[in-house]
């Protein structure tokens, strides 16, 4: 294998490693529901999932960037099959019969309160079916979106503007994916109100936004250092194709 292509083969699974992390804690932290007030000072509610989801989607546009829609698919997918294969194991986790002395050390408090902590752990990571499939399916398309949107903008400004490309599909894609995980997951699966789903849809989607301007600079610094690490003429080389190879 020449230098270029390992190069490139360690980008990808490195970019991928940081992509699959995120995402897959992103899933799994991201039943807990938290107060913006109460952290920093600001209205409504946020999944605690979407603290770590913009390293999530700057990941998304920086493999969309150097290896193309087909290259942000392929672990998307991968993504996808990892999360439901977390699910299941940690579902089955729930189902061990616990410890009698695990039980027992464990069944007060700090404050000597009872303390159940077999129950504690099946409330925190058995997540209801509605979760699981609210996840999947928002993930699922939000990423076909994020990543045929960037493609798009990318073909019509000509491979200028990676600000617009990386910024606009993040919004499209994100706008989507906030109310399709809430609305599965806690209105067709589970009894919240239409106004509860799509008041923590929309701070959980200006959270995004605002991280999506924000983070604008890391994508920039990313350039800076894959331009680094593989060569201007082998970056150069490796942006054309991306551009060139738009379809899976």
């Amino acid at each position: 294998m020449n230098s270029f292509a390992q190069k490139k083969q360690q980008l990808y699974l490195v970019l991928s490693g940081i992509f699959l992390v995120n995402a897959l804690l992103a899933e799994i932290i991201g039943v807990k529901i938290f107060s913006a007030d109460k952290l920093m000072g600001l209205p409504g509610n946020l999944t605690a999932g979407v603290l770590i989801w913009p390293a999530v989607f700057v990941t998304t546009d920086i493999i969309n960037e150097y290896f193309g829609k087909a290259g942000v698919l392929r672990i998307s997918y991968l993504t996808m099959a990892l999360i439901v294969f977390a699910f299941g194991v940690i579902y089955l986790t729930t189902k061990l019969p616990p410890a009698d002395f695990w039980l027992d050390v464990n069944k007060t408090d700090n404050q000597g309160r009872p303390f159940n902590i077999d129950f504690a752990y099946q409330s925190i990571f058995r997540q209801g079916l509605g979760i699981i499939i609210g996840s999947i399916a928002a993930f699922g398309v939000g990423q076909l979106l994020d990543a045929t949107i960037f493609a798009a903008i990318r073909k019509a400004t000509g491979g200028r503007f990676v600000w617009l490309r990386a910024t606009g599909s993040t919004l499209v894609s994100q706008l989507v994916d906030s109310f399709v995980v809430l609305y599965i997951a806690f209105r067709v699966f589970g009894n919240w109100p239409m106004a509860q789903v799509l008041s923590v849809a929309n701070t959980n989607y200006w959270y995004k936004f605002a991280s999506a301007i924000l983070l604008t600079p890391v994508l920039y610094l990313a350039h800076f250092l894959i331009d680094r690490y593989l060569g201007k003429e082998e970056s150069v080389e490796l942006l054309h194709n991306a551009t060139e190879n738009m379809s899976v």
